[in-house]
């Protein structure tokens, strides 16, 4: 009874939310005014120029950010190189966040351009999994306020033929103008490349290049070019199998996925549920007998591995004697500060750390060795 009070009064939470979403709805309705007044060119126009906005908000930042990484690719000193890996992820912290705000900034203006395409559109042809198709769909309020939803990353629950497939339309193009790829997880093939298709119609006559996993052979240049597109159709467990697949390369350039930035998952309930509950799992033959790859590296790095031990303990052995001796104890912190480099878990090191006053020692080490850096040309 008292539930029921309090809803009759303040609304249920469902129409809260509505309520709170009403001013982003009605600033669409104003920037489809001024679309509506554009031509063809103009309004095909309108992504690089929503793209030329963000890049206004967030351009600094990104560049920095970049300079950051590539500082920190170009760097041999291990510690410096720490240094530019916290300064990266900060950076990316902050670049997030100022993103966020700049798409929530061209929100309205990104989804009235998409409505207005879809009216522009009405009527043409398209060929879907090889059936001629007229395009007869413009988003209604109802289908924007899901678009929304979506794009702040929460869950939108809409029934069969209620236009989910449209309605992701709207997210997905306002978060591909940031430029880092957006992808839509579908729950099988056919939806996967029927939809790219289908709604590959509006994002094509807006510039933007939309791409499906189904077309693409895994680990193949195909698939590396998918992933670069601005928008990507496929399945959970293509997604989920190429993820897998990236972390068993022998070298970056052999990934085909980029950084994960935006995605849509049809059927959450089911795929993040019902289908995580069974791992994806990459198994085969180890490979025939002539393959000699493992045993050749594997003894590389157990040579490596033996000579780094054999460095590290003589600076420990250098480092107990200064220990031992008043006179020597402060001159101790460098060659512990070499044996942490070389071998950050070795299990005397960390027994030395413990000790009173040499954790101090090899942070006075470390900082010296950052100021001499620095001061060097």
């Amino acid at each position: 009874m008292i539930q029921k009070l309090i809803s009759a009064i303040v609304g249920s939470r469902h129409h809260r939310e509505i309520k709170r979403l009403r001013p982003i709805l009605e600033q669409i309705h104003q920037e489809e005014e001024r679309l509506t007044a554009l031509g063809e060119d103009e309004l095909r126009a309108q992504t690089d120029r929503l793209r030329g906005l963000l890049h206004e908000q967030v351009g600094r930042i990104r560049e920095a950010l970049a300079s950051v990484r590539q500082a920190k690719h170009d760097c041999p000193d291990p510690v410096e190189r720490q240094t530019l890996e916290d300064q990266a992820q900060q950076l990316e912290k902050d670049y997030r966040a100022a993103m966020a705000l700049a798409l929530d900034s061209i929100l309205p203006e990104a989804f009235a351009t998409v409505r207005e395409a879809c009216r522009r559109l009405m009527g043409t042809d398209l060929e879907v999994t090889g059936r001629l198709m007229t395009w007869d769909m413009v988003p209604y309020d109802v289908q924007l306020v899901g678009g929304i939803v979506l794009h702040k990353g929460r869950i939108g629950e809409m029934a069969t033929g209620e236009g989910k497939t449209l309605v992701a339309t709207l997210p997905l193009y306002l978060n591909a103008l940031a430029g880092h790829g957006t992808h839509l997880v579908t729950v099988n093939n056919y939806l996967a490349r029927r939809d790219s298709q289908w709604m590959g119609h509006v994002f094509g006559y807006l510039g933007l290049r939309v791409a499906c996993l189904d077309d693409t052979e895994p680990s193949s240049p195909d698939r590396r070019e998918a992933y670069q597109a601005d928008i990507t159709y496929g399945t959970n467990n293509e997604f989920g199998f190429d993820y897998l697949r990236d972390n068993m390369v022998f070298s970056l350039d052999q990934r085909v996925q980029r950084e994960h930035w935006y995605a849509i998952i049809d059927e959450v309930d089911s795929i993040l549920i019902d289908e995580a509950r069974t791992p994806l799992i990459i198994s085969g033959p180890v490979g025939h007998e002539g393959d000699t790859k493992y045993a050749d590296f594997n003894q590389g790095i157990a040579v490596m591995v033996r000579k780094q031990t054999v460095v590290v303990n003589g600076l420990l052995t250098e480092a107990e004697a200064l220990l031992a001796d008043e006179k020597t104890r402060e001159q101790a912190g460098v060659p512990l500060f070499k044996a942490q480099l070389g071998m950050p878990k070795n299990k005397r090191f960390l027994k030395m750390l413990n000790e009173t006053g040499v954790k101090t020692l090899v942070q006075k080490a470390e900082l010296s060795y950052i100021a001499d850096r620095k001061a060097s040309p």
